[in-house]
């Protein structure tokens, strides 16, 4: 904890209708009392581009830097990726073997500098209220209109 009680506390979670199909991400920022929810689709991308967008636009969204946070997400592959250091090896390796999802996980590494980030697995649509909430912010925002365009995935899936 922070010296004056409160800690930011982050929830996020992605979704796909389809893997590929589309998608969207729902993310929740809490400190105290104050809350802010995030959420886009998209009109073809995967679920692991959501799920690591929901994290990355999160991050991006704080004015703060070098603050402790929590971030709690349902992705056993971003908490994996993060806790044994898959990542580290993939930007070792330049994501060779066709590591997918580069453009994001770059993205993410150059904001995580900026943070004390400690990544906390929670099981998917189970009991944790906050969980289920980004879980509906993603699934409502997949089935919206005027979806974005996951640009960098839709170049690649051309160019295959």
């Amino acid at each position: 904890m922070s010296s004056n009680g409160h800690q930011l506390i982050i929830y996020t979670d992605g979704s796909s209708r389809g893997n590929p199909g589309p998608g969207g991400f729902g993310a929740i920022l809490m400190w105290g009392d104050k809350r802010k929810e995030i959420s886009a689709g998209y009109r073809r991308t995967t679920n692991n581009r959501m799920e690591l967008l929901a994290v990355i636009t999160a991050l991006e969204s704080l004015t703060k830097k070098n603050i402790p946070l929590t971030i709690y997400t349902d992705s056993q592959y971003i908490v994996k990726a993060i806790q044994e250091r898959w990542l580290d090896k993939w930007i070792k390796t330049n994501f060779a073997g066709g590591k997918k999802n580069k453009d994001l996980w770059l993205r993410f590494y150059k904001l995580a500098k900026d943070y004390q980030i400690t990544f906390k697995w929670v099981k998917g649509h189970a009991d944790n209220p906050f969980n289920n909430r980004c879980d509906v912010l993603a699934t409502t925002a997949a089935d919206g209109k005027n979806l974005l365009i996951d640009e960098e995935y839709e170049r690649e899936m051309t160019n295959l």
